[in-house]
């Protein structure tokens, strides 16, 4: 049995000799095929790279613009203030940036955009400021005058001391020794409110009246005086105190107590006028940022609609109606005043910027509006900015300031030569100063 046993062991073992002597006597596989290891690499290039590689775009100026301006956003201002920004290429016709360009904001004095615009597309350029003088009776050959005098007020804050004299000449002239009738004044251009809608109790202006000097409620004192100056002898019985009048359920004395109100009849003769430009008045509204001028603006639009006595409602009728013929939705603004004092002003940066798009593409507005925008760096309320930056002298814009608003709006000359409109109102703020200086950042961008 031990002999089998060895006999099956020697017989495995041969078996597994010739098993191993076959497995080297095997040849690798010869066959012919491809391989990426053997093809030459131009041969093999992936059809992708044998393509010319597109190259990558260079970003529009307004792209570029855009992206300078998101920069911005990571002020620290406005981590705690609202931003309203929005700015149109006028030349390229395209926003560049839209930042909250539809929110209601308040806009400080940039509603005087609003008044301007308003203003010269339904009044024109060439409109007149009027305060009149108008008598009825006769002057005889004593030099009595008859009849009454009716001043009528054109609510022009540009009437002068100089003025009202001019006005009593005209009756010196006509040979006017004395005044034997009434002498009044014609307020009827506009309502009683003494002050605009929404405006603060600390507010430091007004009355609003229609006949004021030098911007003051003192046309019956220096009216009196220019009479004395001409010799002109006013009784006592001529100078009629006027009656008390409600205002808002307050009883009060309406402006220019010292003399009668009345209408001026229609069978009075004009004796003389005194007129100012539309142009002058605006030269001053938009410079200076002057609010009487910009509510006598306003009233000027009140009085446009043929109504008595007009005020706010009128005014806000046909501004809201140049609103909707632009394209917006009226209704989604609040006009309160002409000036921007009001808390109940309300636009939004898309509103103001497509006021400024309307005004540069009518030459009756822009040839009179654009001369009236403070420039940087050089007058008005933009001379102390933007000086030594690439916004010198290429931003043309209304400023706006009160207690937590700043505001700019209008024009800028970009370095390409395009013309663009802006509006920014930084809401919020602590400090008008923190909204001016990120506000010159940002035109620095427009302009370089």
């Amino acid at each position: 049995m031990l002999c089998g046993i060895l006999l099956c062991v020697m017989l495995t073992g041969c078996h597994t000799s010739q098993s191993l002597l076959y497995r080297k006597n095997v040849q690798p596989d010869v066959r012919p095929q491809e391989s990426v290891y053997t093809t030459p690499v131009a041969v093999r290039e992936p059809e992708y790279l044998s393509q010319p590689q597109k190259q990558k775009l260079e970003p529009t100026w307004q792209e570029s613009k855009r992206e300078q301006l998101e920069a911005l956003l990571q002020d620290s201002l406005l981590i705690k203030s609202q931003l309203g920004l929005c700015v149109f290429d006028i030349t390229a016709d395209q926003y560049i940036i839209q930042m909250n360009a539809d929110q209601r904001m308040r806009p400080a004095s940039c509603e005087k955009v609003v008044t301007s615009i308003s203003a010269l597309h339904y009044l024109g350029g060439e409109y007149l400021l009027r305060t009149r003088l108008c008598i009825t009776g006769e002057v005889k050959e004593n030099g009595d005058l008859s009849g009454d005098v009716y001043i009528i007020g054109g609510m022009d804050p540009m009437l002068t001391k100089s003025d009202v004299l001019e006005l009593a000449k005209s009756l010196q002239k006509m040979g006017v020794k004395r005044i034997a009738g009434k002498m009044y004044v014609d307020l009827s251009m506009k309502d009683s409110n003494p002050l605009g809608w929404g405006w603060c109790w600390d507010d430091d202006y007004g009355p609003l009246t229609a006949l004021s000097v030098d911007n003051k409620d003192v046309f019956t004192e220096e009216w009196i005086s220019a009479l004395k100056s001409c010799k002109i002898t006013v009784p006592n019985s001529a100078r009629t105190q006027a009656e008390r009048i409600k205002v808002n359920g307050v009883l009060t004395l309406p402006a220019n107590g010292g003399l009668a109100r009345a209408v001026c009849p229609s069978n009075a003769v004009l004796v003389a006028e005194v007129t100012h430009t539309i142009d002058q008045l605006l030269t001053k509204m938009m410079k200076d940022s002057d609010n009487i001028y910009a509510e006598s603006l306003f009233y000027q639009l009140a009085f446009h609609t043929g109504e008595k006595n007009a005020g706010r409602k009128q005014a806000v009728s046909l501004i809201n109606t140049l609103i909707n013929t632009l394209g917006l939705n009226a209704s989604d603004y609040q006009i309160a005043d002409g000036s921007g004092l009001s808390l109940y002003d309300y636009v939004s940066p898309t509103l103001l910027v497509t006021m400024l798009r309307y005004a540069y593409g009518q030459k009756d507005i822009i040839d009179h509006l654009w001369g009236t925008l403070p420039i940087a760096g050089v007058d008005g309320t933009l001379k102390n900015r933007m000086k030594e930056t690439a916004a010198y002298e290429h931003i043309f814009a209304k400023t706006g300031t009160v207690d937590g608003i700043s505001s700019l709006s209008g024009y800028a000359k970009a370095s390409n030569g395009h013309t663009l409109c802006f509006s920014i109102i930084n809401q919020g703020v602590a400090k008008g100063s923190l909204g001016r200086a990120f506000q010159d950042k940002v035109c620095e961008v427009l302009c370089r």
